[in-house]
């Protein structure tokens, strides 16, 4: 009996294991795959600007730095600092008193010779008449005549003697030589000053318009010159640093002459009239140049876009559910919306969120997002 028992527990275990492998192989089936929740957007065709973008600097058209023409103490200044002063408007007095007293002397002069010129005229006259009376030599008139021409010679000194004073009696009222706003002035009320002084009274800086000084790669300086030689306007707008603010619309004044070899751009120009003041001097801004404008492209949002090693792609969703992987090329983009030339229809939805859990063919469960607006910029191609 205990012979028999020993024989049937290995055949025991053996029937329960064939059982349990069948059972494995042969019970419910897995549950099936769960949808993928993604958010998609539809490609929408239409037309996308191209707008290539650079860094810039707000630059006054014509900045003056105000400068003493003559020395002396510095009486007042007749402005306030940060006033718009306009073109002729009194900024400024210089003690007047001695260049009134320089003027005086000049004229006191000039009289003082006018007067021996006189003179010297009406005894000319007489010498002629004597010497056509045969009483005096002709020398005796060469020289009376000689006396009168160096008396006019004076007198003509005077008079630029006293035009001098006048000036310097006019420079010791300083004005503005232009229109623009006051900075802080750099020197005070009862100082001396001097028509040698480098540093200047104030500054003024002319706002309205002004101009923004920025560059662009010299590979899209080409498309920029082609524009402007046809004599189209180009527009230009002046940004935040955030890009999130427009400071103001504006215009392409001038291109440079030459790259900069050191970073490879071009520096180029656009005047803005600026009259909010909402761009000031100096200020670093982003400037956006408009150049042509993208007829009936197809645009996506350029979340949807993805890159690798190879060429750009999305993932489509199709109506059965499903994601495709298609290859795209993109025109232009600007971090809010893609251009694409190829890949994908308008209309089709492609993903634009949760594309690092996919795979081609995998089924998704989609919900909505509108394709966003936006300008473009060129996009280089790796």
């Amino acid at each position: 009996m205990l012979r028999n028992w020993k024989f049937w527990v290995p055949v025991f275990l053996v029937v329960v294991s064939v059982v349990l492998i069948a059972r494995g192989r042969h019970g419910d089936p897995k549950p099936a795959a769960r949808a993928v929740p993604v958010v998609v957007a539809s490609a929408r065709q239409g037309d996308m600007p191209l707008v290539f973008t650079g860094l810039g600097t707000v630059t006054p058209t014509d900045a003056v730095t105000v400068r003493s023409r003559v020395d002396g103490q510095l009486m007042r200044m007749a402005f306030t600092e940060g006033q718009y002063v306009h073109k002729g408007e009194l900024l400024a007095e210089i003690d007047p008193r001695p260049y009134q007293v320089q003027l005086s002397q000049a004229e006191g002069q000039l009289a003082k010779d006018q007067a021996a010129l006189k003179s010297a005229q009406m005894d000319l006259a007489r010498f002629k008449s004597l010497v056509a009376q045969g009483i005096i030599s002709q020398q005796q008139a060469d020289a009376q005549q000689s006396t009168a021409d160096q008396t006019a010679a004076s007198v003509k000194s005077d008079q630029g003697s006293v035009a001098s004073a006048q000036l310097n009696l006019t420079y010791s009222r300083i004005t503005a030589p232009t229109e623009g706003r006051v900075g802080l002035r750099l020197v005070d009320p009862g100082n001396m000053v001097h028509a040698t002084d480098t540093s200047g009274l104030l500054v003024i800086t002319p706002v309205h318009p002004i101009t923004v000084l920025f560059t662009l790669p010299a590979d899209q300086v080409p498309e920029v010159q082609a524009k402007v030689r046809a004599g189209k306007k180009l527009a230009v707008t002046a940004w935040d640093r955030d890009m999130k603010t427009k400071l103001g619309d504006g215009a392409l004044l001038a291109l440079d002459n030459q790259v900069d070899t050191t970073t490879g751009t071009v520096k180029l120009k656009a005047i803005f009239p600026n009259q909010d003041d909402a761009l000031f001097p100096n200020q670093f801004v982003n400037v956006r140049l408009s150049v042509d404008t993208l007829r009936n492209a197809v645009m996506v949002p350029a979340a949807a876009v993805q890159r690798g090693a190879g060429e750009p792609f999305v993932y489509v969703v199709k109506d059965d559910g499903t994601v495709e992987l298609r290859e795209v090329a993109v025109q232009l983009t600007d971090g809010e919306t893609a251009a694409l030339a190829k890949g994908v229809s308008a209309g089709e939805a492609v993903v634009v969120d949760g594309v690092d859990k996919l795979r081609p063919g995998m089924k998704v469960a989609p919900s909505h997002e509108g394709a966003r607006e936006g300008g473009a910029s060129r996009n280089p191609r790796p």
